[in-house]
């Protein structure tokens, strides 16, 4: 691997504030030929024709950039073959603990729900929301948490989490911690989105919004890419940032100051994800877990999630574009199930311990995730400073994945869940995974609760109800906490069109 031409930024340095580093001349010309330095000097070939203001930009972009880690990346990931093919040898489904009423102990269950009730009346657990995208493939324009998602009132996907954690924290005696990743394309806007509605009844000292890091783009021979004369091209990095952005904002020092030892992970996308699960916290404290994850059996074999598999003892997550379709397809002849049956579907706990391990990376604790390639068409601009829209991928994107951090975690687990409990995400304007289809799984989803609690409701073969009703989780977030408020309602309601419960 070549070295770069000269020392290059540390990871401090790379984090540290435009303002910091260009409230001299000095500070700014010292950066500048770091660049140079580094070869990286063209970043820097409009500076002089820039104003004041957009030089303050461009500087700003270039602080966050680690130039060890960029020549690195580039060594290694911007060869001919790009990043060496994924090895398959010795690799196995991996093992999981099924639900009860797939085999599962009902005993390890409830010892697993009580252990995860302690901890949350003890304060040990936090919740952490993956918030930095935008909604432009649902054809909305603002932050993804912003999009409304619920049957008839329309509730936001942070205003569903919101109530979740708020009902869980009521429920169990304890406020509950929430920690929001925002992007720097969304931050502003998040923050106003919570403001503006009084943090959802939530404690604002207890929501913390921080951003995702960001990457620089590189050309194929990797150097770094400007989208503009003032602006360098820079993307999120992955979400398997969200581990460097918790240790780099001093969210992990709060935990430490607040007792919490416990994070519960999940994306923005994904209303229907249980984000406090006493189970699955109890499942993860009782085995000693420095990082759990969640599964749901594979609706068909080509689906597109990754799995979980084995190899050299130690459990890792393959994506669905990198095993075999004959994988796949593979089936056990005793069962008829699929062999790679596991999905991952992004709903982790972690330790926090084990976050700052994985956030030191290489320089740290030896634990560092690798990041993966994408080729884009990234507009730039040209020698002269024009613009360039390519109509053809001319650089690379580099990305963490958070999935890249179990194979370094202590007894890592998997454990399963229901998907109509669990995972309907809306990442489609229409067709799968999208709004309707997300609609229509909460509308099962309380159909389901209602019909276990004794109420009368008629659905069809699917479960979808004959009319549209709405719980909110203030009323009942999962269906035990729903059937313990159903029970006190007296009279109960008719079950008819426009039902809301809360």
């Amino acid at each position: 691997m070549p070295a770069p031409a000269a020392s290059t930024p540390s990871a401090t340095v790379a984090t540290a504030t435009a303002a910091a580093i260009s409230e001299t001349e000095a500070g700014a010309a010292a950066l500048i030929e770091t660049f140079r330095r580094a070869g990286q000097g063209h970043v820097f070939a409009f500076y002089e024709r820039l104003d004041p203001a957009a030089r303050r930009r461009l500087l700003a972009d270039a602080a966050e950039i680690d130039l060890d880690e960029i020549a690195r990346l580039s060594a290694t990931l911007l060869g001919p073959s790009g990043a060496p093919a994924i090895n398959l040898d010795g690799l196995a489904p991996a093992p999981y603990e099924p639900l009860p009423e797939n085999g599962g102990d009902p005993a390890a269950w409830a010892r697993a729900k009580t252990a995860g009730e302690a901890a949350l009346r003890a304060g040990r657990v936090a919740a952490f929301t993956v918030a930095g995208g935008q909604g432009t493939r649902l054809g909305y324009n603002g932050p993804k948490g912003t999009f409304p998602v619920t049957p008839l009132k329309r509730k936001t996907l942070f205003q569903v989490f919101a109530e979740k954690i708020r009902a869980a924290g009521l429920r169990h005696g304890r406020p509950i911690h929430w920690f929001i990743m925002t992007s720097h394309a969304n931050h502003d806007a998040t923050e106003a989105f919570f403001a503006a509605r009084a943090h959802f009844g939530l404690d604002p000292a207890r929501v913390h919004f921080f951003r995702q890091g960001r990457m620089p783009a590189v050309d194929l021979n990797g150097k770094i890419l400007l989208e503009t004369t003032s602006s360098i091209a820079m993307s999120p990095d992955g979400h398997g940032g969200s581990l460097r952005a918790l240790a780099r904002s001093g969210a992990l020092d709060l935990m430490d100051r607040e007792g919490i030892d416990t994070l519960s992970y999940f994306q923005v996308d994904n209303p229907l994800v249980r984000g406090i699960d006493p189970a699955f916290i109890g499942w993860h404290l009782l085995r000693g877990s420095a990082m759990s994850s969640k599964m749901v059996p594979k609706a068909y074999a080509a689906e597109k999630v990754g799995h979980f598999c084995v190899q050299n003892g130690r459990l890792i997550v393959v994506e669905y574009s990198d095993l075999p379709k004959a994988l796949q397809d593979e089936t056990d002849p005793a069962t008829g199930r699929l062999r790679y049956l596991a999905g991952s579907i992004a709903i982790h706990i972690l330790d926090t311990k084990f976050i700052r391990r994985a956030a030191a990376g290489d320089s740290g604790a030896g634990l560092a995730l690798p990041f993966h390639r994408a080729d884009k068409k990234i507009p730039t601009v040209d020698a002269a400073g024009a613009p360039v829209k390519p109509e053809k991928p001319n650089g690379v994107k580099f990305e963490l994945f958070v999935f890249d951090a179990i194979p370094f975690a202590e007894n890592a687990l998997v454990i399963e869940t229901r998907r109509a409990d669990d995972f309907s995400p809306v990442k489609n304007a229409a067709g799968l995974d999208s709004p309707q289809t997300c609609r229509e799984d909460q509308l099962r989803q309380f159909a389901r609760w209602l019909r276990a609690a004794g109420a009368a409701l008629a659905t069809d073969a699917t479960g979808l109800p004959s009319v549209a009703v709405e719980v909110s989780p203030l009323f009942g977030y999962d269906e035990d906490s729903f059937a313990g408020s159903w029970q006190k309602l007296n009279p109960k309601p008719a079950v008819t069109e426009g039902l809301y419960l809360e």
